[in-house]
């Protein structure tokens, strides 16, 4: 994809994105993107199914996953599957404020009941967004060469159950699909153990 300055779940929220949508659903996709990429990065890993930071000093300079990761580090420990819902809004209310500083998304101020002072984000860059859900469409049908996180990133999305990535087809060729973006998303049993949690997810 030519969006690699995008985040594994700054990429998610914007695949995701749907404002007349479920906010809890689309919370913990982005979470789950989040955790992914700080296992990608080699700041979180797996023991015995618990979220553990590797170190306690190292951050990424980003300041979506230094939350997340200052969070984990403050926090009992806790499996992968706890930490999807967990404060997921905390997360995806931070990416959704780098995606306006950076231009994806426009910040409007409106009323609610017309008094009450409110924001809604709205897409600033629709047709860049297009494109990466069209590049998420050919991820899933396997067109080109794929990277480890595009595959990440699109088997998240999909057992999110994200719309309009995923063509019609049964229960089993979906199971059967994600589980090859797993193979090839690395992170070990982190990312596969992240699509069980959506899949299951309210």
């Amino acid at each position: 994809m030519p969006h690699g300055s995008l985040s594994i779940p700054a990429r998610l929220c914007l695949l995701a994105w749907d404002p007349a949508g479920a906010e809890a659903a689309a919370a913990h996709l982005v979470r789950a993107g989040a955790l992914i990429e700080l296992v990608r990065r080699g700041l979180l890993t797996d023991e015995d199914g618990i979220a553990t930071p590797a170190d306690l000093d190292t951050l990424t300079g980003d300041a979506v996953l230094d939350g997340l990761l200052e969070l984990v580090r403050e926090s009992m420990p806790h499996r992968w599957r706890a930490w999807v819902g967990l404060h997921a809004r905390v997360t995806a209310d931070a990416v959704r404020e780098q995606l306006t500083a950076d231009g994806w998304l426009r910040a409007e101020k409106k009323r609610v009941l017309g008094v009450f002072p409110s924001v809604e984000h709205v897409l600033q860059r629709e047709d860049a967004v297009a494109a990466l859900r069209q590049e998420a469409r050919d991820v899933w049908r396997g067109r080109g060469e794929v990277s480890g996180q595009e595959a990440a990133a699109v088997a998240l999305a999909a057992a999110a159950g994200v719309r309009g990535l995923v063509p019609d087809g049964s229960r089993e060729q979906l199971k059967g699909r994600v589980e090859e973006l797993v193979g090839r998303g690395g992170a070990g049993g982190v990312l596969g153990e992240l699509c069980s949690a959506l899949t299951s997810a309210p």
